[in-house]
């Protein structure tokens, strides 16, 4: 049996991205459709080697029948069109920062808290986290079923795709620009990204944390565990695809590296590479279009009596969205439809 699966946001980074995986991995379907504004409507999107299709206008598009919605329009879109969907019975997997929070929407990543589906149907919507969220309490999770977590210090190199196709093109251009000796002002970012780092993510909040800095504190406590500390510094940095972190963990009970690394190696999704030596560490170029978390630079933390920090790394669009936002649905399909 197939379903029927509307894909919102279809023209973006991400959309294509969801289109590419449910192509992959051979989702059932028997009919998909590509939703975009009004002002896409009637463009071709790739759906792999089914085919394309023609991009129809979400504003008026009925939900009524269709059993899946990806959405990643936009959080202010969401808000209005994701609810529309469920009402009609099609439940949405929302990629957007608008529902995560809300206490009856499960946020979801399927290896570590796929139990907490169960609620979905209260809303008829689940949320997909944020992309740093997403690859860092995937790598935490078989650690804390080994320790209970008590604290963790994150800082993120965050890939300008992050920011939608509109932040690649703004680092394409400014990076040629460069080389050009042309001067070309910063649109998607606040200073220019090329040959720099910017310590920005989303609005700064009243606390000195920004919007970014924030999701991750309040992502991880509502999917692994309300009791861990969370501090954060995320940065953009000038790369295409794929984030990047420093995790430090601090643990209430005795764990070591060799427990970690065995407990990652049969972890699902997964990948560890720890060469050091030989420059066998993971990096941006090597996660790029892959489905996994890579986790590198294990060492033990000498400055607390339980701890460890690693390397970890990951396509944003990728398991940072639409492949988690895709297992979600396999989930769905697997258990609830």
């Amino acid at each position: 049996m197939g379903y029927k699966v509307a894909v919102a946001g279809a023209t973006g980074a991400v959309g294509h991205t969801i289109l590419e995986c449910l192509d992959e991995i051979d989702f059932p379907i028997d009919e998909i459709v590509a939703l975009a504004s009004s002002a896409s409507q009637g463009k071709d999107v790739s759906f792999g080697e089914r085919g394309t299709l023609k991009v129809k206008d979400l504003a008026t598009f009925d939900f009524e029948g269709f059993d899946i919605a990806l959405f990643s329009p936009g959080g202010a879109v969401s808000a209005i069109h994701a609810p529309r969907a469920a009402e009609a019975g099609c439940v949405v997997i929302d990629n957007t920062s608008h529902f995560r929070m809300d206490p009856d929407v499960p946020l979801i990543v399927p290896e570590v808290n796929r139990y907490a589906l169960e609620g979905f149907r209260q809303r008829n919507i689940i949320a997909n986290p944020n992309c740093s969220t997403i690859q860092m309490v995937a790598a935490l999770k078989p650690l804390n079923d080994i320790a209970r977590i008590k604290r963790v210090v994150v800082a993120t190199y965050q890939s300008v795709s992050g920011a939608g196709q509109k932040g690649m093109n703004e680092l394409y251009n400014q990076t040629k620009s460069v080389y050009q000796l042309e001067e070309q002002d910063p649109k998607t970012f606040p200073v220019p990204i090329a040959f720099n780092i910017i310590p920005h993510i989303g609005s700064f909040l009243p606390n000195g944390f920004t919007q970014e800095e924030q999701k991750m504190i309040d992502e991880t406590k509502k999917i692994l565990s309300p009791e861990i500390e969370v501090v954060a510094t995320c940065a953009r940095v000038p790369v295409f695809v794929s984030h990047s972190e420093a995790i430090t963990v601090e643990f209430d009970e005795p764990i070591d590296v060799e427990q970690a690394v065995e407990a990652w190696h049969e972890t699902d999704g997964i990948l560890l590479l720890d060469r050091p030596e030989d420059a066998g560490y993971a990096t941006p170029k090597d996660a790029a279009g892959d489905n996994a978390v890579f986790v590198s630079r294990v060492r033990q933390d000498p400055s607390v009596p339980y701890g460890l920090t690693f390397w970890c790394v990951s396509d944003n669009l990728r398991k940072g969205a639409a492949w988690n936002a895709v297992q979600i649905a396999q989930a769905l399909a697997e258990d609830y439809l």
